[in-house]
């Protein structure tokens, strides 16, 4: 092996987080103009290209496949190196999943804007981009296990197992959801019809939400989160149990989406039942992540990173509460097709996915870099920044929501309709103004949060880093693994 081959490939790391700080700040500014239109329909300006149709899937793309991706494979490939005290197995093809998927998503966007889409949720992009995808995503599979497989210590921590779930599944989930017959280059159908298509697209939909915007971050928080408080995980055994029961429960979950449809009811029920469910691992993993962090409250004065990565830890408990209250029927038939689900979905983006990375980043960088945090007191504002603007947006949205799903359940005497769609909307025009201004709160920070760091990477390369040497008694397991998490190398 030669010496270059002998330090942890980190380059490829720092450069995946410099694309998702660029994706978060273009994907929220889409947002944020997707807001604006609510207000000012007018600023579509007559063009298709900025109509709501096209730039709300190019919302969530860039949210979700340009920084979220983006964050997982940075940690990915971050923490398997130090938990498997190797270097990354085929490293160039690491770069070619970095370079190949920013492609992808920036391909992608355009694509949206120009009207090729399937209509699929979260699925939007036509048969050229998915055979593309799963290339990638195979290959990064390939980088990811064979790292592992190379491992110096026998046991796997617990974070690569979510990151494992989440590269296994969502290959599982992305390939059969978009199994369709080809038409023309830019035009294809679902071999799916009707119902069984609704069923397989919220399989597909409900565990893209659960195994990589809940499993993947998950991975993040259960490596990340030790580091930040300089503990060690509360209970090992608890978080093994936790994945478990989180993989069983969550395939299941998808037909919540479907109540009061044509699928059958025992599916509906099932996925009624299995959310339920899913309070267990969810809250259990809550629990174990605030009582890692129990003994270092102090250190919330002072590190901005520790403040985001536990705020994120108090948002995905409430967001996992929410969402199989609103499986429930009697619940769901108010909260369907309403703004509150809006609400939802963003308690858990803002609050618990983009927290958590937010806070991993201002962990890692500094420490890639060999370099303090540009500026602290610009990170403290971003986290108020952060919060004043998650806090907001929900609010205003769960407010939109109720008021519209109690109003389109309100019947007069006659049992017809007591009001007009056209006035219920009229009337959720200060709660679509209070969100545009959350909206712009929220993406100051991030603006924030970019340029520091920007400023903290600047001139910089990453430090190199050699793996921890293993005593050959760590390569064996210990009799008592279940609290035990793996050696680790020093970052």
């Amino acid at each position: 092996m030669n010496n270059q081959a002998e330090y942890f490939e980190d380059r490829v790391v720092l450069r995946l987080i410099q694309f998702s700080v660029v994706w978060a700040i273009v994907g929220m500014l889409v947002g944020v103009y997707v807001a604006a239109e609510f207000l000012w329909p007018g600023l579509d300006f007559g063009q298709f290209w900025l109509s709501y149709g096209r730039i709300r899937p190019l919302h969530t793309n860039g949210i979700i496949f340009g920084f979220g991706v983006s964050a997982l494979m940075a940690t990915a490939f971050y923490s398997v190196q130090r938990t498997s005290h190797v270097t990354l197995f085929m490293p160039k093809l690491a770069w070619i999943c970095c370079y190949g998927w920013q492609v992808l998503v920036l391909l992608g966007g355009i694509s949206l804007l120009a009207g090729w889409t399937t209509s699929k949720e979260y699925a939007e992009l036509e048969w050229p981009f998915d055979i593309a995808i799963t290339v990638l995503w195979v290959s990064f599979g390939v980088v990811f296990f064979g790292t592992i497989a190379n491992r110096k210590i026998r046991p796997i921590y617990v974070s690569n197992w979510f990151f494992g779930a989440l590269i296994i599944v969502i290959a599982m989930l992305h390939v059969v959801n978009n199994l369709e017959i080809p038409v023309t280059f830019g035009k294809s159908y679902s071999l799916y019809a009707g119902a069984q298509d609704a069923i397989v697209q919220w399989w597909y939909g409900h565990n893209a939400v659960g195994f990589l915007l809940t499993g993947g971050f998950l991975g993040m928080v259960y490596y990340f989160l030790p580091k930040h408080a300089d503990q060690p995980i509360w209970s090992y055994r608890l978080s093994v149990i936790s994945f478990w029961a989180f993989t069983y429960s969550y395939i299941w979950a998808g037909p919540h989406h479907l109540h009061y449809s044509a699928i059958p009811e025992w599916v509906q029920s099932l996925g009624m039942v299995m959310s339920l469910v899913l309070l267990a691992p969810s809250w259990a993993t809550m629990v174990n992540g605030v009582m890692t962090v129990s003994k270092a409250w102090p250190k919330l004065k002072t590190d901005p990173a520790l403040k985001f990565i536990v705020l994120a830890l108090a948002f995905y408990g409430l967001a996992t509460f929410e969402g199989p209250m609103m499986a429930i029927r009697s619940v769901n038939v108010v909260s369907h097709f309403t703004d509150w689900t809006i609400g939802h979905v963003h308690s858990g983006a803002l609050g618990w996915n983009a927290m958590v990375t937010y806070g991993t980043f201002y962990f890692m960088v500094p420490r890639l870099v060999g370099r303090e945090l540009y500026s602290s007191q610009l990170a403290h504002l971003h986290f108020v920044l952060a919060l004043a603007g998650t806090l907001l947006y929900i609010v205003s949205m769960w407010a939109a929501g109720v008021s519209q799903g109690l109003l389109w359940l309100s019947v007069d005497s006659l049992g017809e309709l007591g009001f007009s769609f056209r006035d219920i909307m009229a009337g959720m025009q200060p709660y679509y103004a209070l969100r545009l201004i959350a909206g712009l709160i929220f993406l100051t920070g991030t603006i924030l949060m970019g340029w520091n760091l920007f400023m903290t990477m600047k001139g910089r390369s990453p430090v190199p880093c050699k793996p921890m040497p293993v005593a050959p008694e760590w390569q064996v397991a210990p009799k008592n693994t279940q609290d035990a998490p793996a050696v680790e190398a020093t970052a």
